[in-house]
């Protein structure tokens, strides 16, 4: 996602409601940054890739740790850093949209177990009821990725998607 389609002063309310609702996941403040998230991710599977006895000089995995760490803060887990919580602009619903449901399927979903450290892949359907304002569809997507991407169990994602 590209930075300006985040909105970090939305994020900063969304988690304050996450951890009114008890629904945040287990985590310590962060006091890393990015790079240096990166540089202790890659020492530590360095030392992983050692324990089981693979060459990291060999070309084919030498470059291996950087990846890893460079995947794990930018891709996989991008959604513990709540400052980038997607833009999500609404519309005054001038078309007076009421007494219905919409309805987003199907929206692809790629998480990883807390418990286990393996991918969850599955997809989402999410419905609301707009009243004053109406949410662009595409919001719905960017919202359930971001709670997706951080070690999560399916139950607590679910409720920080209907929180959100």
């Amino acid at each position: 996602m590209k930075e300006d389609n985040f909105d970090a002063k939305l994020g900063t309310l969304v988690q304050q409601r996450m951890g009114q609702l008890g629904i945040e996941i287990p985590q310590f403040p962060q006091s890393l940054s990015a790079q240096e998230q990166r540089t202790q991710i890659e020492l530590h599977i360095a030392g992983i890739m050692d324990v089981l006895g693979l060459n990291r000089e060999d070309e084919s995995l030498s470059q291996t740790p950087h990846r890893v760490a460079k995947m794990m803060v930018n891709e996989l887990f991008y959604g513990l850093d709540y400052a980038k919580f997607p833009k999500c602009t609404r519309i005054t619903n001038k078309m007076n949209y009421r007494g219905s449901y919409v309805l987003v399927r199907k929206i692809p979903i790629f998480s990883t177990c807390e418990h286990h450290m393996v991918p969850i892949v599955g997809t989402a359907n999410i419905a609301y009821i707009p009243d004053v304002y109406v949410l662009g569809l595409s919001k719905f997507n960017r919202i359930a990725d971001f709670f997706a991407r951080r070690p999560q169990v399916q139950e607590r994602l679910t409720e920080q998607i209907r929180a959100a």
